[in-house]
């Protein structure tokens, strides 16, 4: 279960990501519809996925996985984890297939706050970014 209202909630719905835009015209166009798997960036990728981790969308979450990288499966999220926010730090195209994107993301389980800095790489195959991994 998810701290956010889920997708199906008036469109006026903040997007999760912390764009400050509704969510059905933010990260929702790329979870559902006709835009779905379409972001148009690396770091519109990246916000629908953070969204994607707090609304629960494990199916879009693989579905934006690169191939080489991605897990069978991702596991269920611990009920009580709270999403708390993501911060975008730097985004870089890096040439017209490759681009790599910082964040912070964090949250709150147990009463403790987690907090998860990454730098991830993304490639374009075929018009479609995918998340291939955190920078070693």
């Amino acid at each position: 279960m998810s701290n956010f209202p889920a997708p199906g909630n008036p469109a006026n719905t903040l997007c999760p990501c912390g764009s400050a835009a509704p969510y059905a015209g933010c990260c929702g166009r790329w979870h559902h519809g006709p835009q779905r798997l379409l972001a148009p960036t690396a770091e519109a990728l990246m916000r629908s996925r953070y969204s994607a981790y707090v609304l629960g969308l494990h199916e879009y979450l693989l579905d934006t996985w690169h191939a080489n990288t991605r897990p069978a499966a991702i596991e269920a999220q611990d009920p009580q984890l709270r999403w708390l926010g993501l911060e975008l730090r730097r985004c870089s195209q890096d040439d017209a297939d490759h681009a790599t994107v910082e964040f912070v993301a964090r949250s709150k389980l147990g009463g403790r706050a987690h907090r998860l800095h990454e730098t991830s790489c993304f490639e374009r195959i075929d018009g479609h970014w995918l998340y291939l991994g955190a920078l070693g």
